[in-house]
């Protein structure tokens, strides 16, 4: 019972200190949180975003998410958020998308940034610290997307992490750890983890291969080589490689005038020997396999705190959609992965079976529609071809009656 008692204590501490840093459910007031870029938008390419549930939504109609409303459009707009470091603490990231549109090709992710971004021109070209989130395009692009910015540059992860690409809510996570190991869920769900520096090219390697030092051109890595005593057998192409079928027999219809002269097909030689090759044996001048010496790489920096940035200040949507319709709901930034579970629970987990059916109904409904039209399509062309057939009849009919007069 002490044991028990103590676990929740240290929840408790655990819940009291966490610190949530952004948490957005887009209700009443969120045009007054966010901030529509500019970029694109004189161009007429910059696309609009308004707030809802979608087509389906279970039992949460009033759970309404930021979603695109315009095909072929560029979508950035961005919100301010407390700014936070995330030295020395765990990081969550995690938001939900839900592309009702049956996307084809577009970004569902999000963007965060540091102090400085001039939101009214938020572009694809801002400095951000982390790029998270799923992307389809096609048939070859369905990943997520675990982009980190370290010393200016973006570094793409190593891994292939799959996305989802139904048309329901999903709810994507990364949690970063000042160990700098990463985890990836998808619905609550590891999908991958692993090492910073395993997965992401943050740092160079520490040894590199010695630029002055080159393999000797005298260098022997041949391990065998062939026996100059050994001579091919004089009568070893004697045997041919391909021999008459002796099973075959000339065709009873054979014409040796109209089809030429007959001549059984070829078969493999049971008793071909096979090209000739003189034995191997080791090679006395042999040094072994030459290893190219390395040095410490001069580039190399170490660096325990890759997974560290000094400012986080605001949190962003960035995308290119050729069909519009994605919603992005429930983001939250959190020192705290069970505030960030905790959040998943009450919105995605308490509605995804209702979602589920709803969207099941509404599919099934729209087969049944299309099979509705296809039929009367069907029972208006038959009746077409009857009238049709009947106006025939009827001209058959004129025609005799007036051969009869």
């Amino acid at each position: 019972m002490k044991f028990v008692l103590l676990v929740v204590a240290l929840a408790l501490i655990s819940s009291a200190v966490a610190e949530t840093y952004f948490k957005e459910t887009f209700g009443a007031g969120w045009e007054d949180r966010w901030t529509k870029s500019s970029w694109k938008r004189s161009a007429g390419q910059a696309g609009n975003f308004e707030v809802s549930a979608g087509d389906w939504y279970g039992d949460a109609e009033e759970d309404k998410g930021l979603k695109t409303t315009q095909d072929a459009r560029f979508y950035a707009i961005s919100a301010e958020s407390k700014e936070f470091s995330n030295e020395n603490k765990d990081f969550v990231v995690q938001f939900s998308v839900k592309h009702g549109q049956k996307i084809d090709c577009g970004g569902g992710y999000l963007k965060l940034m540091p102090a400085g971004l001039d939101q009214d021109d938020f572009s694809g070209d801002s400095v951000y610290n982390i790029m998270f989130g799923p992307d389809i395009c096609g048939t070859s692009t369905k990943k997520v997307h675990v982009i980190f910015n370290y010393k200016g540059e973006n570094l793409l992860t190593k891994k292939d992490i799959r996305c989802e690409t139904d048309q329901l809510t999903h709810v994507y996570t990364l949690i970063v750890r000042p160990d700098n190991t990463y985890e990836v869920r998808i619905d609550g769900t590891k999908k991958e983890s692993g090492s910073l520096f395993a997965d992401w090219a943050f740092l160079p390697e520490k040894m590199i291969k010695d630029p002055s030092v080159s393999k000797p051109s005298d260098w022997v890595d041949e391990a065998m080589i062939n026996d100059p005593e050994d001579v091919k057998p004089a009568d070893w192409d004697s045997v041919p490689r391909t021999i008459p079928d002796p099973e075959a027999e000339k065709p009873d219809d054979w014409d040796d005038d109209a089809d030429g002269e007959w001549e059984a097909p070829t078969m493999d030689n049971p008793e071909w020997k096979g090209e000739w090759k003189p034995k191997k044996i080791p090679n006395p001048a042999y040094k072994g396999k030459w290893v190219h010496p390395e040095i410490a790489n001069p580039a190399y920096v170490e660096d325990n705190m890759v997974y560290r940035y000094p400012s986080f200040k605001y949190v962003g949507i960035d995308v290119w959609q050729v069909k519009s319709g994605s919603i992005f709901d429930n983001i939250i930034l959190t020192d705290s992965v069970a505030e960030a579970e905790a959040l998943m629970a009450e919105t995605y987990g308490k509605n995804k079976d209702a979602e589920k059916s709803m969207f099941d109904a509404a599919e099934k409904k729209k087969r049944d529609d299309e099979e509705a039209e296809r039929k009367r399509e069907e029972a208006e062309r038959k009746a077409a071809e009857e009238d049709e057939e009947d106006e025939d009849d009827e001209d058959d009919e004129e025609d005799h009656d007036h051969d009869e007069l």
